[in-house]
């Protein structure tokens, strides 16, 4: 197994761990979970590189990786539901695509055909990390003000504030979502259409 699968599977083991953090209700618990989901994501980054970099890519790491990735988002948005950060509709869009792109690559690989990621399935990834990390951090603010660490003015206001940004940036990665999802069902059509 070369370095960039180590590096995929690596952030799928990673998972049950940030999952342990973001849900023990312990000191610092959404900053732990954010500085692992923080490493994960940037395995995503850096096994493509380095496949692309040093001509390591292969049939599994095509396969892989989107796995990988779709294991990390959406754990943490189950953990969202779960806490109350947001809410079960934007899980089930977010999910209800991963099938259907997972589901149209295995009647690819049926064909012997290998559907990749593309720049759009790319931009939806970032989308969801990125407000993953948005959530996360405004969370640990506000862990950070119960705490008495730091003093926010009215943290009911805050709380209030910080949460409709989070769920803001949640929807935007579902819109992402969405939009890629739709890109490669019209860009794989063939593969549905001649399925057996």
């Amino acid at each position: 197994m070369n370095l960039p699968n180590k590096l995929t599977l690596m952030r799928i083991i990673m998972v049950p761990f940030y999952i342990c953090f973001l849900l023990l209700p312990v000191p610092h618990h959404y900053l732990i979970a954010f500085i692992i989901f923080a490493a994960a994501a940037y395995t995503d980054h850096l096994d493509g590189k380095i496949a692309r970099k040093r001509g390591l890519i292969t049939d599994f790491g095509k396969f892989a990786d989107p796995l990988a990735d779709k294991i990390m988002i959406l754990a943490a948005l189950a953990c969202f539901v779960q806490l109350g950060l947001t809410n079960a509709v934007v899980l089930t869009v977010i999910v209800s695509r991963e099938f259907m792109v997972t589901a149209l690559r295995l009647v690819a690989s049926s064909s012997g055909k290998v559907v990749a990621a593309n720049s759009w399935g790319k931009a939806k990834t970032i989308s969801q990390i990125a407000a993953v990390l948005i959530v996360m951090l405004l969370q640990y603010i506000l862990e950070l003000a119960g705490m008495g660490i730091i003093h926010l003015n009215d943290v009911a206001r805050m709380t209030d504030i910080f949460r409709l940004v989070g769920e803001v940036a949640v929807w935007i990665s579902a819109v992402f979502t969405i939009i890629s999802g739709v890109i490669y069902m019209v860009q794989n059509f063939e593969f549905i259409k001649n399925a057996r």
